[in-house]
């Protein structure tokens, strides 16, 4: 498993999951789960790489059009890894329509493995709404 930022874009093809990179280690039989169902694996750390060189190599990894799908997996409540589920919506912005593959997000805890939908996702950027949601 290779850093994303470190790949070339015409490596990063097929079934695609990029992952935290510390899931690997604190969700190790979640992982074990998943892996195999992914042609290309490659991490992604937020804490050390900033999310807009990340939009940018995916961008142009999709842009070859060699990726069927791509996954975003994490842990849960790093506050870090979060802002990895949030790169669906940039690639949307960003790029035509017919060359988005599928894209999901997932976490893990507990070694459960949890799609989270785009409703989840856009609250979860909208501290205000969320709040109000929840009732405080």
């Amino acid at each position: 498993m290779k850093n994303l930022l470190e790949r070339n874009i015409y490596d990063i093809k097929g079934k695609v999951l990029v992952c935290g990179t510390c899931l690997p280690n604190m969700q190790k039989e979640g992982f074990e789960k998943i892996k195999d169902n992914y042609d290309t694996i490659v991490y992604l750390c937020l804490e050390r790489d900033h999310i807009n060189m990340a939009i940018t190599k995916i961008c142009g990894a999709i842009s070859t059009n060699n990726i069927k799908s791509l996954t975003f997996a994490s842990v849960n409540k790093s506050p870090h890894c979060i802002g990895m589920h949030y790169i669906k919506n940039e690639i949307n912005r960003m790029m035509n329509k017919e060359q988005i593959p599928e894209i999901k997000n997932i976490i893990i805890q507990n070694n459960e493995i949890y799609e989270i939908d785009e409703k989840t996702l856009s609250l979860s950027k909208d501290l205000v709404k969320l709040s109000k949601v929840i009732g405080e």
